[in-house]
């Protein structure tokens, strides 16, 4: 799931994205409001965390702006705005959730959980391959009941493909998964975690190369 985060107040947007990039997420910030809604124009991300209080604009106008343009991105207001009226007209604007600072970073991340709930991204809490279970609010996966230790960025990838079983899915459309713009990736770096996740998941489950793709599903060979 890729999140555009629009927060002005710098500190918190970056506890923010540390939070949500260690629970798997790619995440990219900006702190303007009219920034905001060209990058959600142009990358169309999963889902939006926006604060009402820009500098440029009012949050409620941006979210206005992403609707009428025709973003369709779920759109979780976060805001210190508390009061009722403020609350009706985030949600009357567009607004799929609305959760107020101070806030639990738990409860922020359970609330994108149901986003993508909603929004077909992530239909169950977990994932089932077989003896493989993908746990997709603790980040744990198991084997047989047996733990199988994995990177932030393993997880990531594994959940991108355990959710399309069988499909081939590009380099291009897996390191949108993995990294924020701007982020360097090696050429190499989805064939690493790709060695590494085949390493430690069951043979029957394998990540295969099929082309310039990847895709998870049962071994087709000795």
């Amino acid at each position: 799931m890729r999140i555009l985060l629009i927060e002005d107040d710098q500190s918190l947007a970056d506890g923010i994205a540390t939070a949500l990039r260690h629970s798997g997420y790619a995440v990219d910030h900006t702190d303007s409001g009219r920034q905001g809604i060209a990058l959600a124009r142009a990358a169309r991300p999963d889902a939006i965390i926006l604060d009402l209080g820009l500098p440029d604009m009012d949050g409620v106008e941006v979210l206005k702006a992403l609707r009428n343009k025709s973003v369709d991105s779920s759109v979780l207001i976060l805001t210190a705005r508390d009061d009722l009226p403020s609350k009706i007209r985030g949600l009357d604007a567009g607004a799929d959730d609305y959760l107020t600072k101070p806030f639990a970073v738990d409860e922020l991340l359970a609330r994108l959980r149901a986003l993508e709930r909603r929004a077909g991204l992530g239909l169950s809490a977990e994932i089932r391959l077989g003896d493989v279970t993908v746990d997709l609010a603790s980040h744990r996966v198991t084997r047989n009941g047996e733990v199988i230790n994995l990177s932030r960025r393993e997880f990531t990838l594994l959940r991108a493909l355990a959710e399309r079983p069988g499909h081939i899915l590009s380099r291009e459309q897996l390191e949108d998964k993995l990294y924020s713009w701007g982020e360097e990736i090696s050429s190499n770096t989805v064939d690493v975690h790709i060695h590494n996740l085949r390493k430690k998941l069951y043979p029957e489950f394998i990540l295969t190369i099929r082309g310039v793709g990847y895709k998870l599903g049962p071994k087709a060979g000795p």
